[in-house]
C-alpha cells in the first residue's frame, strides 16, 4: 500500500495543567509508575533515593489562617526545548544518552547509553531526573503485571518522564497502517492525563490548532512560545528553557511562585542588581 507523503509541520507535544483544578490526589503519580514500570522500595520515606517521574508538590501562600491558600503542582519532566533544541540536560550529556526529538519535541532518555555520570541531573533546573541507586526488586508475583512496552531500568542509570513515548510509537504505527499522515489527538495520550479525575491535565500537540492543549495555551512562537493565555505560566520561565509544560491558575501568588519571583518583584519584571 502506498501512502501519500504530506509535509506537515513538526509536532511539539506538551501539557497544560490547571492548578486550580488539581486536588493533589496523586492519581497521576500512581498511573505513571504503573504505566512505566517505575521501581519502588518497601520503605519510601527516604526521598533522596526514591524515584517518581511525576511528583506533586504542595505550595502555600505563606499566610496564616484564615488567609491561608494551598495549591498542588504536579511536576513531570518539562521537556525543555531551550534554543533550537539545546535542552539543559541534552547539552551536557557526554554519552548522548538523552536527546531532543525534532519530530515530537520530546526529550528522550536512552538507558543503554547512560553510564550514570549524572551531569543531566545537575543541569536540570526542575529536578525531574532520578538516578537508580539500586536494582528494582518487584514483590513476588508483581512482575507479571509489568508493562511489556517499557523496559525496566537497571542500577546506575538516570531515568525520567518520557511523555509515555511508547504510546506515541504505537499510535504512529496504527496511523501508518490506517493510511493517516498524522497521529490523532485521542490516539496518543499520557497515562497521567487519562488518570486525572479532575481533568486538570490536558495533553496534545502544541503546534496543532485543532488540539485542545493548543487552544488552551495559544503559544506565541514570536515571543519564545510564551502563552497568550493570561492564566498560563511556565516554571522558571526566566531561565529560557522554553518548556512544553504550561500551568494555569487564576491566583496571582501561584503564578509568581511558579517563576520564583522575589517578594518585592512584580510579575513579568526581572529585578536589577544593586550596586
Amino acid at each position: 500500500m502506498k501512502h501519500e507523503q504530506k509535509h506537515n509541520p513538526p509536532m511539539k507535544y506538551g501539557m497544560a495543567i490547571d492548578l486550580d483544578k488539581c486536588t493533589g490526589c496523586g492519581a497521576c503519580m500512581v498511573a505513571c509508575m504503573s504505566e512505566n514500570n517505575v521501581p519502588f522500595k518497601k520503605d519510601e520515606s527516604n526521598k533522596l533515593d526514591s524515584i517518581t517521574w511525576i511528583r506533586v508538590f504542595k505550595l502555600t501562600n505563606g499566610k496564616s489562617y484564615p488567609d491561608t491558600d494551598i495549591c498542588y503542582l504536579p511536576r513531570p519532566c518539562q521537556h525543555c526545548e531551550g534554543h533550537g533544541g539545546h535542552s539543559p540536560c541534552v547539552s551536557v550529556c557526554p554519552a548522548t544518552a538523552t536527546d531532543y526529538s525534532v519530530e515530537t519535541g520530546i526529550v528522550s532518555q536512552i538507558y543503554t547509553r547512560c553510564f550514570g555520570c549524572r551531569y543531566c541531573m545537575a543541569a536540570c533546573p526542575y529536578h525531574a531526573r532520578y538516578f537508580n541507586w539500586w536494582d528494582p526488586v518487584w514483590p513476588e508475583g508483581m512482575e507479571k503485571y509489568l508493562s511489556p512496552n517499557v523496559s525496566p531500568r537497571m542500577r546506575g542509570v538516570v531515568e525520567k518522564c518520557s511523555f509515555c513515548f511508547h504510546r506515541y510509537q504505537q499510535a504512529k504505527n496504527e496511523a501508518y497502517l490506517n493510511g493517516e499522515s498524522r497521529v490523532s489527538e485521542d490516539a496518543y495520550q499520557t497515562a497521567c492525563t487519562q488518570a486525572c479525575p479532575a481533568g486538570a491535565i490536558v495533553f496534545g500537540d502544541l503546534n496543532n490548532p485543532e488540539h485542545q492543549v493548543h487552544q488552551i495555551v495559544r503559544p506565541d512562537p514570536k515571543n519564545g512560545n510564551k502563552s497568550r493565555n493570561p492564566r498560563a505560566f511556565r516554571l522558571l520561565e526566566r531561565t529560557g528553557t522554553n518548556t512544553k509544560v504550561y500551568y494555569l491558575s487564576s491566583r496571582e501568588w501561584v503564578r509568581r511562585a511558579g517563576d520564583n519571583y522575589l517578594a518585592h518583584e512584580k510579575t513579568g519584571q526581572v529585578s536589577k542588581p544593586h550596586h
